[in-house]
């Protein structure tokens, strides 16, 4: 599941607005017992990542002017997140995401653009249904949960260069995201922009008592336009998460036309 891509194409699609042109998880805290995990590092952190293929826990996310939570049900075949982004100015935006099956509800708050645009305020508490058997560009949603980390911690592990075990169930090290393709916390244009420094990154991971990723924190470094800031993921609720809820019947609009368009 890859959240980076996903919000930029369901944000895209919300502005679409017919007659209007664009203009806690609970924490995952290691705890202090001995970890299942095994004692080569790096091995370690691969193995870290198994159980999140099973696609059932809860998550949060920080970036860049990102902040996010949300849950992976993989045996109802459902997802639901909150993400909420600044852009450093002042401006800010929030979405509220549910899939279930091949059903999708998304709900946009604009912030202090609906101030100027009445349509955009409307749709402040409103979720717009998307069915996703009339999306040609499946992509564009990404929503897998044959791949259901949003993070793509797997592909990150698999860049670790260099990783040393400097506590109980935490590992600090480096990765060369370079070569990184599939992971939703670290995309192309960010890897583009670090140049040679996407070599090197530092970053520190923590594992929980059976050995499974609890958090994953990666610096990332002043370059170009991109200001210095940290990419944080946490995961917990393993084998616990609850399924994702459709809104109610009086919070649901269709899709128009125009948003379908988007993604054909």
């Amino acid at each position: 599941m890859n959240i980076r891509r996903w919000t930029v194409g369901v944000l895209a699609a919300a502005l679409i607005v017919p007659g209007v042109a664009a203009c806690n998880s609970e924490s995952a805290e290691p705890t202090a017992a001995a970890s299942s995990a095994p004692a080569d590092p790096k091995e370690a952190l691969r193995a870290s990542t198994k159980e999140l293929a099973a696609g059932n826990f809860t998550f949060t996310m920080a970036g860049d002017g990102l902040t996010g939570k949300g849950l992976v049900h993989k045996p109802s075949n459902s997802v639901q997140f909150d993400m909420s982004f600044n852009d450093g100015s002042g401006s800010s935006m929030a979405m509220e995401m549910i899939m279930i099956e091949k059903d999708s509800w998304v709900r946009v708050d604009f912030g202090e653009l609906a101030e100027s645009v009445p349509q955009f305020a409307k749709l402040k508490d409103k979720f717009q249904h998307i069915d996703q058997s009339k999306i040609k560009d499946s992509d564009a949603l990404a929503v897998d949960l044959e791949n259901p980390d949003p993070a793509g911690a797997e592909a990150l592990f698999k860049a670790v260069t260099d990783v040393q075990k400097t506590a109980e169930n935490t590992y600090t090290g480096k990765l060369d995201a370079s070569g990184v393709t599939d992971s939703g916390a670290i995309d192309s244009d960010l890897v583009k922009a670090l140049g040679d420094q996407a070599k090197a990154l530092p970053f520190t991971a923590k594992l929980d008592d059976q050995g499974r990723l609890a958090e994953l924190a990666i610096p990332i470094p002043a370059a170009g336009e991109t200001k210095a800031h940290e990419i944080k993921v946490t995961y917990a609720n393993y084998g616990k998460a609850a399924a994702a809820q459709k809104p109610p019947a009086d919070k649901v609009i269709e899709a128009s036309p125009e948003t379908y368009q988007m993604f054909q």
